[in-house]
């Protein structure tokens, strides 16, 4: 139980920083988002070989590092992450880069329904009464937006199925978050680089001093939430893990409104108000077993 609590815990931090990282996107309106993708692997893969150092954990990197490659189905799994993030990565950007926060917004409310088919067919991991409803809830309310715009939501439905698959990886290989991160950035970096040095139209951190500095701190705010979820995903359910990350869409959509002033309907608050009910509903569902089990251990 302790270790649940502490792994819902990282995870609502995780997600509340997803959910305020439009912000920092929309600083940098002249960077491409190709570029601004490829200086968050570059960022991230260094921030990462300082992280190591600096906590002295280098010794035990390099054993598990050792061990991955040695071990031909982790080192496969962890490639996969990193093409999956990656993907998941440039589909956000472009979308938020393109005046869209509340299609990215959709593509993580979209999210944990994902996970949660994924964690009943692949993991096995049941589903309680309050959950089925809440699911029932939050799909309405998914199938409402998905009408309301009148086309097939492709970029939210991309977000969503890598970003899903991509932590069913991360819950499978055991494998220290920090390690696993470190070799996802450096299986990406030689591309990243290559397309900095040779394609970018700018050229490889050629900006003013004021962008340069956002792009290097892109590999901090993409690695500290990336490193919480793994530890998170580790200690908690994926159904529970899954529905944490309404946490991240809501304040996306929150910014969109009130912040960048995105058009915004009655008929989308009342699709997103089955999926907050939903929410409310799983909420409920959890406390109410969690006290019954309480009492139970008494």
């Amino acid at each position: 139980m302790k270790e649940q609590k502490k792994g819902v815990l990282l995870g609502f931090i995780a997600y509340i920083f997803w959910g305020i990282i439009p912000i920092y996107w929309k600083l940098m309106p002249n960077v491409d988002p190709l570029d601004i993708l490829c200086y968050r692997i570059v960022w991230s893969f260094l921030f990462m070989i300082v992280y190591i150092l600096v906590t002295k954990k280098w010794s035990l990197f390099l054993s598990e590092v050792k061990t991955v490659l040695q071990d031909k189905k982790k080192l496969f799994a962890i490639i996969c992450a990193a093409i999956l993030i990656s993907v998941n990565w440039f589909t956000f950007i472009y979308t938020v880069s393109q005046g869209h926060v509340t299609q990215a917004s959709l593509g993580y409310y979209m999210n944990p329904l994902v996970n949660v088919l994924l964690a009943t067919l692949i993991l096995k991991e049941k589903l309680s009464r309050s959950g089925i409803i809440a699911c029932g809830l939050a799909l309405a309310g998914v199938i409402l937006l998905t009408v309301q715009t009148g086309e097939v939501p492709f970029a939210p439905l991309v977000m969503a199925i890598t970003f899903s698959f991509y932590g069913l990886i991360k819950k499978g290989v055991s494998v220290s978050s920090y390690t696993g991160l470190t070799i996802e950035t450096f299986v990406i970096l030689p591309v990243a680089m290559i397309y900095l040095l040779f394609f970018s139209r700018q050229g490889f951190m050629s900006y003013e001093v004021s962008t340069n500095l956002l792009l290097i701190g892109a590999g901090i705010v993409t690695a500290i939430p990336l490193l919480l979820f793994a530890e998170a995903a580790k200690q908690i359910s994926y159904i529970i893990l899954g529905f944490i990350q309404y946490v991240g869409p809501t304040l996306m959509l929150i910014s969109a409104i009130f912040l960048y002033q995105e058009p915004y309907s009655v008929e989308q608050f009342i699709a997103f108000s089955f999926i907050w009910l939903g929410i409310a509903v799983f909420t409920y569902g959890n406390i109410y077993t969690y006290r019954k089990e309480k009492r139970f251990e008494k």
